[in-house]
């Protein structure tokens, strides 16, 4: 079940509170398997609150752990970087990642990590810009809750997937969003960058009854590859 303690933990600069949110994941509803604890800021950024988007992807990974086995996981715009986490948990070899410029955002993703005893690399990484850091990037599974938001942001996130994916032979871009995030340029982008759609879901069909109700939207989920696989 996913609860928020509502236990005050201080306040941030400007008087900003913060609270901890806990994400229970497992299959029985009153006996969770492994739980994440998430330090979340609502007066803050964007990056700083667990998402719908970020629930169900996290879940997702959860639900398909057998598969996701042994493979190396990297998550773009990760924010509170639920879905990594979980995959963490599970004992996958994860790279964290968000904007190189949300020093905010990428410091709270640090004290996450440390607040759940896992040992995640978290790296600034910005859509579109080929710092050196994105060449050594070779994931078999990339996450991205809720990272089609911003139309003006799609050409250089999917540069940056095609750029991962090309990468990795064999790897895999899995992406949850709104329907908001407009199909037609989703589609005409993906077009463009040589990316198809292997799979697409209502994210809410394999969602928990309890986790579903407390959430909203009309949200997907989709697998994305090269063309070429």
């Amino acid at each position: 079940m996913d609860t928020e303690d509502g236990a005050d933990s201080g306040s941030s600069s400007g008087g900003n509170m913060t609270t901890v949110s806990q994400h229970d994941f497992g299959d029985k509803f009153d006996k969770p398997a492994l739980t994440i604890s998430i330090i979340e800021n609502m007066k803050e950024e964007y990056g700083l609150f667990v998402w719908p988007c970020s629930v169900i992807l996290a879940e997702y990974v959860w639900q398909q752990r057998l598969q996701f086995s042994g493979v190396s996981v990297l998550e773009l715009g990760a924010g509170t970087c639920l879905p990594g986490l979980v995959a963490a948990k599970l004992g996958l070899d994860v790279t964290l990642t968000d904007d190189s410029n949300k020093l905010e955002v990428l410091d709270n993703m640090r004290r996450v990590c440390d607040l759940n005893q896992l040992n995640c690399k978290v790296l600034g990484l910005t859509w579109g810009v080929w710092d050196e850091s994105i060449f050594t990037l070779k994931p078999k599974l990339i996450l991205g809750a809720d990272v089609l938001y911003d139309a003006s942001a799609f050409d250089d996130l999917f540069a940056t997937v095609t750029f991962l994916l090309q990468n990795s032979p064999g790897s895999v871009f899995i992406t949850t969003y709104h329907n908001r995030s407009g199909h037609h340029l989703i589609e005409f982008l993906m077009l463009k960058w040589g990316l198809k759609c292997v799979k697409l879901i209502d994210a809410f069909s394999f969602m928990p009854p309890y986790k579903a109700s407390g959430l909203g939207g009309n949200i997907q989920l989709a697998e994305i590859v090269l063309i070429s696989e």
